[in-house]
């Protein structure tokens, strides 16, 4: 424990598991991988995964499956209700959310009141399902904070990769725009 090794110009350290530095150093990854306030994924871990499995699906011709979705109204939330609140429905909403993604899936804040959900292995029909279950999670029970209830509903967007070449921010910006149509249209979902 604690042995340096030089290969060229990088110098590596073996840490044993109990070790308190090795600790650290997990520490800190996890911290720029997480986002802190909702202990859910963040943006920059979310689009590496993306790319992997993009990368992963292509290679053996699988489906794949990218869900945006946001809070509908959430500024309303927030100025209502405060900031402390909307914190409260922020990080409820993916304790909730959490417990139906499964291991090989993601779940991150993209930003803001955004979030996205990969769902490998997953074809059209099985991300509106996904979709509908949660909106449905979201919507069922009022969010209760300070005494407060809180109504939340939120709009989704998907995008699906089946067999046909495209890239990140393409496939990205396609679950986006589905997600914008739904708000837009009043609609709980759109497939694209």
């Amino acid at each position: 424990d604690g042995d340096l090794v030089k290969i060229g110009e990088a110098i590596f350290k073996f840490l044993t598991g109990e070790n308190v530095e090795n600790s650290y150093h997990e520490e800190i990854y996890r911290m720029t991988i997480m986002d802190g306030l909702t202990g859910v994924h963040n943006k920059r871990f979310f689009s590496e995964f993306l790319e992997r499995e993009m990368a992963r699906c292509a290679r053996y011709e699988r489906p794949l499956s990218l869900v945006m979705f946001d809070l509908d109204h959430f500024k309303k939330v927030n100025d209502q209700h405060g900031h402390l609140t909307g914190d409260y429905v922020l990080r409820e909403i993916c304790r909730r959310l959490t417990a139906r993604i499964r291991r090989e899936e993601l779940l991150a804040r993209y930003g803001g009141e955004e979030f996205a959900a990969v769902l490998p292995e997953t074809g059209r029909t099985g991300a509106l399902e996904f979709g509908e279950q949660i909106r449905q999670l979201v919507a069922r029970d009022p969010f209760e904070f300070e005494g407060d209830r809180i109504g939340v509903t939120i709009s989704v967007g998907i995008s699906v990769l089946d067999r046909e070449p495209i890239d990140l921010p393409a496939f990205i910006k396609l679950a986006d725009d589905n997600l914008y149509i739904a708000k837009r249209q009043g609609r709980d979902c759109v497939v694209g």
